[in-house]
């Protein structure tokens, strides 16, 4: 797919052209924080991304939001990579679970998103923050609501 009209693509197409023309021109919370999606597929997807001073709580690390954030994205997006050409998704419930810090020094965290189960009303995922080592930074599961 050529265009950027994501009314004409099916979900995966959408997250797989984002994926090849990283489109720098449309705002979103991806261009903010410089999120990369490194692996597209049908119920799945992998996204990066460096951390940055921007990205500390008041401890000096990297804040949760940003974790819910990737966490949010994978799985938001590997449930869209399973609806069709015209359907949205919204989140509905989103937990997270924290398990160790991260650096704020240019880190490499990589999240990814699965997809449990894709209905027609309702999809669930989970999904995972690791650090460059790894380690588990932090867990969740959503639920989304298909519009």
């Amino acid at each position: 797919m050529t265009t950027g009209d994501p009314t004409t693509m099916t979900g995966l197409e959408l997250m797989r052209w984002v994926q090849t023309e990283l489109p720098t021109d449309i705002p979103s919370i991806g261009r903010l924080l410089g999120m990369r999606f490194d692996e597209v597929d049908h119920g799945r997807i992998v996204i990066s991304l460096d951390t940055r001073p921007d990205f500390a709580n008041p401890l000096g690390t990297v804040h949760g939001g940003i974790a819910a954030t990737l966490l949010d994205s994978v799985m938001g997006c590997a449930v869209h990579t399973t609806l069709p050409a015209g359907a949205g998704y919204t989140t509905l419930e989103l937990k997270v679970n924290y398990i160790r810090t991260a650096r704020t020094d240019g880190q490499k965290l990589t999240a990814e998103g699965t997809v449990i189960h894709a209905g027609r009303r309702v999809a669930t995922a989970e999904g995972k923050v690791l650090d460059e080592q790894g380690k588990l930074i932090a867990h969740a599961t959503t639920t989304c609501m298909i519009l």
